[in-house]
Parts: structure tokens; sequence; C-alpha cells
């Protein structure tokens, strides 16, 4: 499995941006997606998370609220809906999807988010 993510820009605090991940080399419709994000000299930390059909989401505490996580199977998509973003949201954000263990053991080569106040 391939991920590719996308859709990471500049944006002004308060503003809104959606990263896509879009999945090849296989089918991704039966793997638990997520993201997460890596801040300048910080760890790599969860975001959002869903099932392989969506129905059950979890979020980080600090972003609860503000971001969205959805995908499209049909189009083995996920995405991120990023809402009143903060500087504090400045990070790469990556992208990943389970195994059949239910392990995230593919990652997306990340997109980079950068909110300015």
């Amino acid at each position: 499995v391939q991920l590719q993510a996308s859709g990471g820009g500049l944006v002004q605090a308060g503003g809104s941006l959606r990263l896509s991940c879009a999945a090849s080399g296989r089918t991704v419709s039966t793997a638990n997606m997520a993201w997460f994000r890596q801040a300048p000299g910080k760890e790599r930390e969860f975001v959002a998370a869903c099932t392989w059909n969506g129905a059950v989401t979890r979020y980080a505490d600090s972003v609860k609220g503000r971001f969205a996580i959805s995908r499209d199977n049909a189009k083995n998509t996920v995405y991120l809906q990023m809402n009143s973003l903060k500087p504090e949201d400045t990070a790469v954000y990556y992208c990943a999807a389970t195994d059949e263990g239910g392990r995230y053991a593919y990652w997306g080569q990340g997109t980079l988010v950068t909110v300015f106040s």
C-alpha cells in the first residue's frame, strides 16, 4: 500500500484546510485510517482515526470539535477537514493505514501545514 498525502499549505489562524490521503497499490477499504502529526522538535502524535467504514471516529482532545476525519472508499481516499486552525496546529501531517493485524503499518510521506497568527 502506498499513501500519498496532500493539501497542506500556509494558512492564517482561524482558517481552514482539507488534507487528502490517496491510497494505491491495494484497496484500504477494510483498513482503519488515521492522521498523525509531528511539530518541529516534538514527537509524532495522534490526531484522528476512523474505522474501515467511517462509522467510528476518534480524535485527540486538542483537535476535537475543530477537525473531522472522513473517507471515501470508492476513491480509496481519507480526508482531514481542519477548521479554526491555530498556530499550534503547525506540523507535518501524516496519514496511516492499518494492516491485517490492526497495526498502523503503512504511512504516507507527510504534508506540511503552517498556521500563522
